[in-house]
């Protein structure tokens, strides 16, 4: 089997292929597997059950092993244009190239003697994230994805507008509350904690004011948070509503939005759907493979894909 075929297989995609649908299948069913028995392993278990799944554990470990091999090996056609040194460097610093290996590095590593259980354990929770991978497969979570990249700035920039409340309100909490209760708002960090709870309304009371000046501090606080909080909300709301009417939009055909079949011979193939801006004055606003539609900004255009395009 040659290794474009491998790329092919191991690549979350084409339905119409049906050794990559198996292994995608394969594969979700590993990690669901391997998480299980993270959790199970918290428990206290007879030592046969325990060796039972230290048992299948391994296997689940050297199928995620072999996987990042495979994705190691075929990283080139991920990244093509790139030489295979660097296709293979920016695999490995790729944010799923990082959870592969945390999540492999910390079983096959004598890290737990090193370092302790401690550390060792919350280094294994990184298999977690593995769970991306299921939910990459869906239309659902490639729209979420897609919505939180288009209205990033707005987000960041709301996200540092409640920071700089957080941070304000805690420096003057602590300056308001530190003569009365000193063991309470011992620090500036005490502040910060009586700050998140109450600007995102968690309200845990375990630092509460005693002052009335205090006190009516934490009420002008509590009200901006409540308003403040909400900005993040608004912004995404409007980023799912544009993205379903531009999806109603192109499945009525009432703008000018066009499809483009791509076939084997198409010189598209094999190219990112961001590079096709920059080479042909079209923009991609979405890809359609088989009957998924696949994540724009991380799509290598294959043959059979549909183009959703915009002049």
């Amino acid at each position: 089997m040659s290794r474009k075929r491998i790329f092919d297989i191991i690549q979350i995609g084409n339905k119409h292929d049906l050794p990559s649908r198996l292994f995608d299948y394969g594969i979700t069913l590993v990690i669901m597997v391997n998480l299980l028995i993270t959790f199970v392993l918290t428990f206290s278990l007879p030592d046969s059950t325990l060796a039972l799944l230290q048992v299948i554990e391994r296997i689940t470990m050297i199928l995620f092993t072999m996987e990042y091999g495979l994705r190691l090996w075929t990283a080139d056609y991920l990244y093509p244009g790139k030489s295979r040194a660097k296709a293979i460097w920016r695999f490995m610093v790729s944010f799923y190239g990082v959870i592969d290996l945390l999540t492999i590095l910390p079983y096959w590593l004598p890290m737990e003697t090193i370092y302790g259980m401690g550390v060792f354990r919350i280094i294994r929770v990184v298999r977690i994230f593995h769970l991306f991978k299921v939910n990459s497969q869906s239309d659902a979570y490639n729209v979420i994805v897609s919505v939180l990249r288009e209205k990033s700035r707005q987000l960041a920039s709301s996200i540092s507008i409640i920071a700089i409340l957080m941070l304000s309100a805690s420096f003057l909490m602590y300056s308001v509350e530190h003569n009365a209760q000193p063991d309470v708002f011992d620090n500036a960090f005490s502040g910060l904690w009586w700050a998140v709870s109450s600007v995102l309304t968690v309200g845990y009371g375990d630092i509460y004011p005693v002052t009335i000046l205090g006190r009516l501090l934490a009420i002008l606080i509590c009200i901006l948070g409540v308003m403040i909080t909400a900005i993040p909300t608004g912004i995404l709301s409007a980023g799912f509503s544009e993205n379903f009417r531009e999806a109603k939009l192109i499945e009525t055909g009432q703008n000018t939005i066009f499809t483009i079949p791509v076939n084997s011979g198409n010189m598209w193939v094999g190219m990112r759907a961001d590079d096709i801006l920059e080479k042909n004055n079209i923009v991609v606003i979405s890809v359609i493979r088989g009957k998924s539609q696949v994540d724009i900004h991380k799509a290598v255009i294959q043959s059979g894909d549909i183009l959703i395009c915009r002049a």
